[in-house]
């Protein structure tokens, strides 16, 4: 990794801060919550009382007030780097998706109300837009929130809400009339609000750790005062975030791939076969030598983009290039890396292959790879 063009002195002193926070306070116990299928809630206060949470939230409302996208990438490649997409997934959450909506679609009032709980990490988000009929299809949203004075009272269910069973505050799409578009309504739910109710927490074949779960609404009353924009505005405000959702993917893919790369290297150097080190064999040479060059593209690929945004120059068609492009690598990687740890790569003890079960679903969230290939058609007219 070598990313200091686009990195100040700020950035590799708040990058070793990560590192110690996950060697310190996640690898020690990653384990246990993989079996817990859920992260523990303290890492979201460890996290906040060292400024890792909310870094764009303005001062007056607790945070540090650095829009800086190099520090939300850094935490990201760090906690991937280390094998633990779980975690990276809900640190995502909390600080690359739903805090945007929080910080640049609020009231002064919401802000002062949400934000400083966000920061601290007393306050877990999460996003809910997939419904159990439509993914990344969003004008087929179908959960409603039809308006009664006050408030709006919402029913529908929701399905894959990543930090489902942690969240606190819920971003929640819903439809409040029938235009595809403009018939979208972002409304925020609070876990504790009457009619809101957590599924089950969702058996996934990777990413045991990171709670995925349903919600289901039942004249769930939602405050007209927690609605974010107009009414109306939903479609567009969804559109407008996607870029830096499929960039903090992309940031967490080339990291888990670059780290389980780093970690086959190591394996094939030590490990014999027929007499001499497995590294010994061309064919693994030229399976590193390949992989070494792509995650080489990847990393230049993607500190670009990272510029771009920083700058406010990323475009959606961009940002779709990268994520699909940088999902299938780590995917790849993790499974040309499985195959060089032959046998012992099958086992669970050996990190290549919770590598190859996390990775699977990053070429689906976030807009499947389909949908990103036909983002960048349209963009190239066609």
């Amino acid at each position: 990794m070598n990313n200091a063009l686009i990195h100040e002195s700020e950035h590799l002193q708040f990058r070793e801060v990560a590192r110690d926070f996950v060697r310190e306070k996640i690898t020690p116990v990653h384990e246990d919550w993989e079996r817990a299928s859920c992260l523990d809630r303290s890492l979201f206060v460890e996290a906040g009382k060292l400024g890792l949470l909310g870094f764009s939230v303005p001062d007056e409302y607790g945070g540090p007030g650095v829009d800086d996208f190099r520090y939300n990438a850094i935490l990201i490649d760090e906690v991937n780097r280390a094998g633990h997409a779980a975690a990276g997934i809900a640190f995502s959450l909390q600080n690359d998706v739903v805090l945007p909506y929080l910080t640049d679609m609020t009231t002064d009032e919401q802000k002062a109300r949400w934000l400083p709980r966000v920061v601290s990490g007393e306050t877990v988000l999460g996003i809910a837009m997939t419904e159990p009929g439509t993914g990344s299809d969003l004008t087929g949203i179908r959960t409603s929130a039809v308006r009664d004075g006050d408030h709006y009272i919402v029913n529908g269910s929701k399905t894959f809400i990543s930090n489902g069973q942690n969240g606190d505050l819920f971003v929640v799409a819903t439809r409040t009339s029938d235009d595809p578009h403009k018939g979208l309504t972002l409304l925020v739910a609070e876990a504790d609000m009457p009619g809101f109710s957590r599924g089950r927490n969702l058996e996934k074949i990777g990413l045991h750790a990171q709670d995925t779960s349903e919600l289901t609404f039942t004249d769930m009353r939602v405050p007209v005062a927690n609605r974010l924009g107009e009414e109306g505005q939903g479609f567009y405000q969804l559109v407008h975030n996607l870029p830096q959702e499929r960039l903090s993917l992309a940031v967490g893919a080339v990291a888990a791939a670059e780290g389980i790369f780093e970690t086959t290297l190591a394996y094939v150097r030590e490990r014999k076969a027929f007499g001499k080190p497995v590294s010994g064999f061309q064919n693994t040479q030229f399976v590193l030598a390949e992989l070494s060059t792509e995650l080489d593209l990847a990393r230049t690929f993607l500190d670009d983009c990272i510029a771009e945004h920083v700058d406010g120059r990323l475009t959606a068609a961009r940002a779709a290039r990268l994520k699909w492009w940088t999902t299938e690598l780590q995917v790849r990687v993790a499974d040309r890396c499985l195959q060089l740890h032959g046998g012992y790569g099958y086992m669970r003890e050996y990190a290549v292959s919770r590598a190859f079960v996390d990775a699977r679903i990053q070429t689906i969230y976030g807009g499947t790879t389909e949908i990103m290939k036909t983002i960048i058609a349209k963009d190239l007219g066609i």
